[in-house]
């Protein structure tokens, strides 16, 4: 464990943490729509070869690693601040944290108004219980 946050300095970071956490979570939609249309391609051609102009098939390529770059970057800019990234469709990120004499992770999730919530390293999100 590198860093440990106390429920005080994982709040204090939320007005950072935010819009990188709504970032990632518009970048992981864009990404899935991307693949999306990437896979329904590939299933075309590999029904009837599906009229797709190579062209087209190397701009939606393009697309999927350039939103998958995206969502990387996103990612990252939260994982620097120390903050794990648990689901990065709901947003939901773990603080790293001393609980007790206990090591825990502190649990917040895109939506809430603050962190209010905690867990064990095995527990997830489950078992999430109020701080």
């Amino acid at each position: 464990m590198a860093r440990t946050f106390t429920p005080e300095e994982a709040n204090a970071l939320l007005p950072e943490l935010r819009p990188l956490a709504e970032r990632m979570v518009a970048a992981k939609r864009a990404f899935d729509d991307a693949q999306e249309r990437s896979d329904e391609i590939g299933r075309r051609i590999g029904g009837n070869g599906g009229g797709i102009p190579p062209a087209e098939l190397g701009e939606i390529q393009d697309d999927v690693g350039e939103k998958a770059g995206e969502l990387a970057e996103a990612v990252a800019a939260i994982e620097t601040l120390g903050v794990a990234v648990k689901d990065l469709d709901a947003g939901l990120l773990d603080f790293p944290s001393i609980r007790e004499g206990e090591e825990v992770l502190l649990c917040w999730r895109l939506g809430e108004e603050e962190v209010a919530f905690f867990h064990g390293y095995d527990d997830g999100l489950a078992g999430r219980r109020p701080l």
